[in-house]
């Protein structure tokens, strides 16, 4: 992968000079160009956080909550996650729209950590994107962290997510890595946050959860050849290796520790929720502990089931599964004491209530889903919705 550094350092910097340019010209003519510049209509006064970095390897970041006087504290982190923003499609004015609304969710509920469950980027200039989304979130001084969805590239492991990734490596905040080159896909990462005694508060996984179903994979992970289709991937059998036994390593330290993931495609476990009863509507199978939300789509998990709820269960103490992708879903349940849940939609630009289910917006679920981790290793799940700033 050494090979793609200096072309990535060259862009980058081709990048920042565009964008740089482009913020004099927004100045000047008063916010009316360039469209583009989605980063520059909204307040990026900083916000900061608390989150200290002790370390990183190649695949793993060791993170702490600290108090004023910069010391480790145990006390409730806060991890807001935000899906399909959609950012590039169609337009300029529901890209600000979105960016605002997320932006403003970021200063009123001041996270720790904000995670983004995939299609954030989908614009024909995506590496300009990728550079000024990072930008933004630098500017905040927030710790973010990304994960791939099935539109940010048209291939499976190759150039275009290198390159996307690279362009949000550049700023400190950013804390998703390339992860093992031996994975599939690109930012599986482990992010730790650490007790003040140096055990482990939670650990987070971040999985790239890939396109589509094809041949190779197909073939090497025994697929069924009936589930042979046109559908979503499934998170492939080395990644499952890879999460299960980095948590290993952590429960021989702490035994308590248990284990978030984030992919963008839902497992297949979430087709359990709900029953289908007719076209948008869905409703509570009894077959899971429902918390809140309401299902009107399909869940759009990949036909092959690979096994990763169970191992997850099994081997590595899961407790939580976040992803995105079905836009008009907002559930959370509990399914055999792990919570499955659907990130709301946060951008304005995706297929949505309104024009699915001719909701108006002060009914529908844009916004983002916050998560509190207590000390005592209980999680909160709550939406936060964007019609509170109507």
């Amino acid at each position: 992968m050494f090979y793609y550094k200096p072309l990535a350092t060259i862009r980058h910097k081709i990048i920042a000079g565009i964008l740089g340019a482009s913020r004099v010209l927004h100045k000047i003519t008063k916010g009316k160009r360039p469209e583009f510049l989605f980063s520059a209509n909204t307040d990026l006064s900083y916000v900061g956080s608390n989150v200290k970095i002790l370390g990183r390897t190649e695949d793993e970041v060791l993170i702490a909550k600290t108090d004023k006087n910069g010391n480790i504290d145990n006390s409730d982190f806060k991890i807001m996650t935000a899906t399909d923003l959609h950012l590039g499609s169609p337009g300029a004015e529901l890209n600000n729209k979105t960016i605002d609304r997320l932006v403003r969710q970021i200063r009123d509920e001041k996270p720790d950590l904000v995670i983004i469950t995939g299609d954030c980027i989908l614009s024909d200039c995506q590496h300009i994107d990728s550079v000024q989304f990072s930008y933004m979130m630098e500017k905040l001084g927030v710790y973010w962290a990304y994960v791939f969805g099935n539109h940010e590239t048209r291939e499976e492991k190759g150039f275009y997510k290198y390159q996307l990734l690279r362009g949000m490596q550049y700023y400190p905040h950013c804390l998703t890595l390339f992860g093992k080159e031996e994975l599939f896909g690109f930012g599986n990462t482990a992010i730790h946050i650490k007790n003040a005694d140096g055990s482990y508060y939670k650990s987070l996984y971040l999985i790239d959860s890939g396109r589509d179903m094809i041949e190779e994979y197909n073939i090497s992970h025994n697929v069924p050849k009936e589930l042979w289709s046109d559908t979503y991937d499934f998170v492939k059998q080395g990644q499952i290796d890879w999460y299960t036994e980095n948590m290993q390593k952590t429960l021989t330290v702490s035994p308590e520790n248990k284990s978030i993931c984030y992919m963008h495609i839902p497992v297949k476990e979430y087709e359990l929720i709900c029953d289908e009863y007719g076209k948008y509507d869905y409703r509570d199978s009894g077959k899971t502990k429902l918390l809140y939300g309401t299902q009107y789509e399909s869940v759009g998990s990949s036909y092959y089931n690979s096994g990763f709820f169970t191992a997850g269960k099994e081997k590595a103490s899961l407790q939580a599964i976040f992803s995105g992708h079905d836009h008009i879903n907002d559930l959370c349940a509990i399914y055999e004491d792990v919570y499955l849940v659907y990130t709301q939609c946060t951008g304005y630009n995706t297929y949505n209530m309104t024009e699915k289910l001719n909701f108006p917006e002060k009914d529908c679920h844009y916004g983002v889903t916050l998560t509190t981790l207590h000390n005592d290793g209980t999680i909160t799940v709550e939406p936060k919705k964007n019609n509170r700033y109507l």
